[in-house]
């Protein structure tokens, strides 16, 4: 896998004066995000690194941070803790080492692109194509815009919402992309197929028409009725736009002949800088060739089988999540106390006591959302369980974000108890065919808060 250079070079004044962001915008090198532990930056790759790159990443972390590193749902490492003079000196210093640093317009493919033989298509010459062709539109795009180049193979991307998505189909040995506006790969608008050597095109003028739309317009405000240039669109055949059940895999699995690739979690898409770096070291012991975050707060390491092996048994140690149906890997939590002054409860250990003591809950059919106050940085989307901090006690939303109307606030310090008692409910209520979502949509929220009255 070929590294590539960094997607557009720093410029000079970069680094003073320092660029704060509020909140709704995404957090970037010169342009760090204010959070309760300090300021936020995030390190946006667009390709695999080396082992040693990430240890470098780590060493950075604890030097000017707080030591502690973020892997997002979207697949960006961030590091935290900074404040205006680390954020300065920290970009300076990330810039400084060989990274294939992405910035711009977020496009985004599998960290596995060109490497899974299952893969449709490589992704990433479209890819690169369309991120070239966005630079023109700079400071015009809605901040949080986002395109998805789905090229398939083991680690997809359909789940993650994208204002523009292209998906590869091949039809009769010919390669087009499925064009799909908003939303998740199943929820998006799909609009037709795009031949290969036309799709860059095609994008560059949707990007055109958001920019002259402003620079809050995102994927579903295009009309496709006012857009001519869709009409270069081929009609959609049966077989195209099908999103198949997620397929990526914890823990080792081959993607071409003699490479491999594990897939490891952060939990709680956090860790340590100490702990990752341990891996790091372990890895490059091991012969692992590169690494890269990946979707859900995960690593996806590849090189040889037996290296994979080696770095798994290590990584179980260290305390990732490497195989498939942990409850960790169900829950999306923010720093919380008492790591983050905007925290209201312990996060972290509230999730922990989930994890363990609530398994029949957590039966991987939900997400549990544990947020230490209402800004909801863990997950800013639907959630089957939220728990929400506040001065007044923890707001418990049902099927909801932070910001929506809770079923019942919890006497603050009582998380763990509630979710020891939504445990029971389940174990006790739950049909032979239902599972723990099922069984808690058909109680309802006024059962729920019931039962959480009355402590049973």
């Amino acid at each position: 896998m070929t590294t590539v250079p960094a997607t557009s070079p720093a410029p000079s004044s970069s680094f003073a004066p320092l660029s704060l962001l509020a909140r709704g915008a995404c957090p970037a090198l010169s342009a760090p995000m204010q959070t309760g532990d300090g300021l936020l930056t995030r390190v946006a790759l667009a390709a695999p690194i080396g082992p040693g790159n990430l240890s470098s990443l780590c060493d950075l972390s604890r030097r000017h941070g707080n030591g502690i590193l973020d892997v997002t749902a979207r697949g960006n490492l961030q590091i935290r803790g900074l404040d205006h003079q680390s954020a300065v000196d920290l970009e300076r210093a990330v810039r400084d080492l060989p990274l294939p640093l992405r910035e711009g317009l977020a496009v985004e493919w599998s960290p596995l692109a060109g490497e899974d033989g299952s893969e449709i298509a490589d992704p990433r010459p479209l890819g690169e194509a369309i991120i070239a062709r966005a630079r023109l539109l700079s400071g015009q795009l809605a901040p949080k815009l986002s395109v998805v180049v789905e090229g398939g193979g083991a680690i997809r991307l359909d789940h993650l919402l994208a204002d523009i998505r292209l998906t590869a189909d091949r039809q009769h040995g010919t390669l087009f992309w499925g064009l799909t506006l908003g939303g998740t790969a199943g929820s998006g608008r799909r609009l037709g197929l795009v031949a290969d050597n036309e799709a860059a095109d095609l994008v560059e003028e949707l990007l055109q028409h958001l920019a002259r739309l402003g620079p809050k317009a995102r994927g579903r405000d295009i009309d496709p009725a006012h857009l001519a240039q869709l009409d270069r669109l081929r009609p959609v055949p049966a077989t195209a736009f099908k999103v198949p059940a997620p397929t990526a895999p914890f823990g080792v699995f081959a993607v071409s002949e003699g490479l491999s690739a594990l897939h490891i979690a952060l939990p709680f898409g956090q860790m340590e800088a100490a702990r990752l770096a341990a891996l790091s070291e372990v890895s490059a012991k091991a012969g692992i060739l590169w690494l890269k975050p990946a979707p859900d707060h995960a690593l996806v390491l590849t090189g040889p089988q037996q290296a994979c092996a080696d770095v798994l048994a290590h990584a179980e140690k260290l305390g990732f999540i490497s195989c498939g149906g942990d409850p960790l890997a169900e829950i999306s939590a923010c720093p919380g106390q008492p790591s983050c002054r905007s925290g209201r409860y312990a996060t972290h250990e509230t999730g922990r006591f989930a994890a363990s003591k609530a398994s029949v809950l957590l039966d991987g059919s939900i997400r549990l959302h544990l947020s230490g106050c209402a800004k909801g940085c863990a997950h800013p989307g639907v959630a089957t369980l939220t728990f929400v901090g506040s001065d007044a006690g923890t707001h418990l939303v049902f099927e909801g974000k932070t910001s929506d109307t809770p079923l019942k606030t919890l006497v603050p310090h009582t998380e763990t108890a509630a979710l020891a008692v939504l445990d029971r409910l389940v174990r006790l209520k739950r049909q032979p065919t239902e599972t723990s979502r099922d069984c808690l949509a058909r109680l309802g929220p006024r059962a729920i808060a019931a039962a959480l009255s009355e402590g049973r």
